[in-house]
């Protein structure tokens, strides 16, 4: 075979090459091209929903944590409307969360001020805004109203899916909080990134728990947590005798013996009457504004609590407002490990760890704008008893 017939024989090769390329490629633009089937899904209070994965494109969020856990796995880009409670550039809008850190918020700031209004949204709306959601002219809705009759009358006024999601009693440890994750990843397609997440919690947990599990039960200090729950009326008497973040630390509560399990009020005398047991004490940020009015009132409101007269006493981030924080529940998690066992989490810095935990949730380190909120007080602390609420 000469030069000229080596030289044909390539060119038709380069040819024929070139045509199955092509033609290669066009088959996977067809067949990427082709829409994903629609599939049944259980929502997170048992309601069979179908939905076509990954085909959404205009996004809304309503009631308390939806538009919170929406940004966690979906892309934000995709919402065309927000509650206004969730649009800080609104002048007449819900303000009774603005003195405090909602990471979701501050990520994101900027493009929730951009969107529609899908409802008001806040303490106040008990059901969902069907004619303000129909205005944004959404193809899906997220909800946080965990409520059957509600989410079946608003998916047939709508004519589309409504997801309901929930958290359950133990937030962010919540069984139900990973699979509200998992059910957003098969709906957007993001189901590596709900992993991803899922899987951060468990190894954080996992750790805490791991570093505190050997510790002797005479070594373990009382604690006593209080300012949990409700944002406007909870108080230095709210408090949870099962405190998932306690049992994560093997912390040793300091209250025992109540009714119900969960967070609720106790006595001003229960208070009293456990005071020479609280060793440590530790304030949510919510708690701070009505605990002043109290102290002032009354100094003497801790005279008998031993944490307050030995100055052991301990500023947690505020990490309900307008339902949960889970990103601050955790690094909150962290934070109590940290001051009842020091010891042993000398190498934890709570601004480095609060930047980890919100880059794995909200891809951004959120602990300096956490921390400049008034209710965050700066930050982590330990509180000077005798100034902090003079």
């Amino acid at each position: 075979m000469n030069k000229k017939q080596i030289l044909a024989l390539s060119m038709v090769l380069t040819m024929v090459v070139s045509l199955w390329a092509f033609g290669s490629k066009e088959v996977k633009s067809e067949e990427a091209s082709i829409p994903t089937q629609a599939i049944t899904v259980t929502d997170m209070i048992g309601r069979e929903v179908t939905i076509t994965p990954q085909a959404y494109q205009r996004v809304v969020c309503v009631g308390a944590g939806a538009l919170r856990m929406y940004s966690y796995i979906g892309d934000v880009q995709l919402l065309c409307g927000v509650e206004a409670i969730d649009n800080t550039s609104l002048s007449e809008r819900p303000k009774i969360f603005d003195t405090v850190a909602r990471p979701y918020v501050i990520a994101h700031e900027e493009h929730f001020n951009t969107l529609a209004s899908c409802g008001t949204g806040g303490p106040m709306a008990q059901t969902p805004e069907a004619e303000k959601i129909l205005s944004c002219n959404p193809d899906i809705v997220i909800s946080e109203y965990e409520d059957v009759d509600i989410a079946n009358a608003l998916q047939e006024q709508l004519g589309i899916p409504v997801i309901t999601l929930k958290s359950g009693m133990n937030g962010v440890f919540d069984n139900s909080f990973k699979e509200s994750m998992n059910l957003l990843g098969k709906i957007f397609g993001e189901e590596e990134k709900a992993a991803t997440l899922n899987a951060f919690i468990e190894k954080e947990a996992a750790e805490i728990s791991s570093r505190t599990a050997n510790i002797p039960q005479e070594n373990k200090p009382k604690v006593y947590i209080c300012g949990l729950g409700n944002w406007g009326t909870t108080n230095h008497l709210m408090t949870a005798q099962n405190y998932i973040s306690f049992e994560i630390a093997h912390v040793e509560n300091a209250v025992s013996g109540l009714s119900a399990p969960g967070i609720q009020p106790i006595e001003a005398e229960k208070f009293v009457d456990l005071g020479d047991e609280i060793q440590i004490m530790i304030i949510d940020g919510a708690a701070v504004k009505n605990i002043i009015p109290l102290y002032r009132e009354d100094p003497s409101m801790f005279d008998t609590c031993q944490a307050w007269n030995e100055g052991q006493v301990y500023l947690q981030m505020a990490y309900n407002a307008y339902y949960t924080n889970y990103e601050i529940a955790l690094a909150n998690t962290w934070y109590i490990a940290k001051i009842v066992y020091p010891h042993l989490f000398e190498d934890i810095h709570m601004s480095e760890k609060t930047n980890e935990i919100c880059e794995v949730f909200l891809g951004e380190e959120l602990a300096d704008e956490i921390f400049a909120y008034p209710t965050s007080f700066g930050g982590y602390q330990k509180i000077d008893t005798k100034n902090f609420f003079n």
